[in-house]
């Protein structure tokens, strides 16, 4: 997922001066911190992915496929979309090597990652809040409008856990009416970049400041159990399905 926030090189966008807010600077971090960023932000994801084949029962290979593609498939989709291609994740080894890390972890020690899943989510939101705000940016560096950069944005943060649940046969979890809010604190993350940039405002203390926005509902809503409303005046007779097992 976060394989959008490399640095930019040859075939970078069109010259943002083109655009009325003036240029973006994509490296308001330190390059080498945003890159170590990034592998933690991945590194996280995976573990999910690992994690939900160790429940599916997956072989191990599974296991690393399941935890790649939660790490890396949002920033490859919004790459490709894009036009940044090779994606970042085929330029730098260490974005394939930290989900496979992750699945070595999860395979021998899986009782006791299970246990501190709390504090994984708890990263795994910092993550969310990373890669909807960098994902936002860097569509925009690629001369998208606002609305397509955040939604870009969206993509990158929750892409990698839509492709996990349906590949190992779930409902995905940002469309699941019996889990926390996922997808709201990313659309909150990326729209409050989205409208910076368009202010021209966006810097380095509104950008962590627009990831922390993100990150400090995810965790709201994971304290207080928080979810989207469903269908006014509701009347199925059907049994609402719990969550998959």
């Amino acid at each position: 997922m976060a394989a959008g926030a490399a640095v930019p090189g040859p075939g970078r966008p069109r010259a943002a001066a083109a655009r009325n807010n003036g240029p973006v600077n994509l490296q308001l971090l330190d390059p080498d911190l945003q890159h170590w960023l990034d592998l933690v932000g991945i590194f996280v994801f995976a573990i999910s992915g690992a994690l939900l084949a160790v429940r599916k029962n997956f072989d191990v290979f599974g296991m690393a496929v399941l935890a790649e593609v939660t790490g890396l498939g949002g920033g490859l989709f919004r790459d490709v979309v894009i036009g940044a291609v090779p994606p970042a994740a085929f330029t730098d080894a260490g974005y394939f090597h930290a989900p496979l890390i992750a699945t070595v972890l999860v395979f021998f020690l899986h009782p006791h990652v299970e246990r501190i899943n709390k504090a994984v989510n708890v990263f795994d939101a910092a993550g969310l809040g990373l890669f909807c705000v960098v994902g936002t940016v860097k569509a925009h560096e690629y001369g998208l409008g606002l609305f397509a950069s955040a939604v870009l944005g969206l993509a990158t943060a929750a892409g990698g856990g839509v492709l996990r649940d349906v590949l190992a046969n779930e409902v995905p979890s940002l469309l699941r009416w019996d889990r926390d809010l996922y997808a709201v604190p990313a659309i909150i993350g990326a729209t409050v970049t989205a409208l910076l940039l368009g202010a021209g405002a966006l810097n380095a203390t509104t950008m962590p400041l627009a990831a922390a926005l993100a990150f400090l509902v995810r965790l709201l809503a994971m304290r207080y159990g928080w979810r989207a409303p469903r269908a006014w005046h509701r009347r199925s007779q059907v049994e609402d399905a719990g969550p998959n097992t």
